[in-house]
């Protein structure tokens, strides 16, 4: 058992849309991600996904409202949930969803990452 810094590392990478493994348990991740600009309109049709922005604000943007979420908030995204992050300026964001889940879901896309890093 060892505790985990999230601000060392998130200085680890500046790379945006690409989660790492900061964690797991009972067969979840627990990633964390940097995020600016727009992502690829998506949905994980059998798995949920939190959201918990550390720095900075995130917009979700779904089919018929836009969710904002900033520093200290988090978002469950249901699955089925067709959805899209937004952030204007780089944000942070720990996700906690099941070790299963595809970072875009149900699309292949220039975001796609198939094999997470573990840090």
């Amino acid at each position: 058992m060892q505790k985990i810094n999230l601000t060392e590392k998130l200085a680890l990478f500046n790379d945006h849309w690409n989660p790492r493994i900061v964690g797991e348990l009972n067969g979840q991740h627990v990633k964390l991600v940097k995020l600016c600009g727009a992502f690829v309109w998506h949905q994980h049709d059998t798995e949920d996904e939190m959201f918990l922005v550390l720095k900075g604000a995130l917009r979700m943007e779904l089919r018929d409202e836009a969710i904002d979420i900033h520093a200290g908030e988090f978002l469950i995204v249901p699955h089925g949930v067709e959805h899209r992050p937004v952030a204007d300026e780089e944000v942070h964001v720990l996700l906690f969803e099941p070790a299963s889940t595809l970072n875009t879901g149900n699309v292949q896309s220039e975001f796609t990452k198939k094999h997470l890093e573990y840090l």
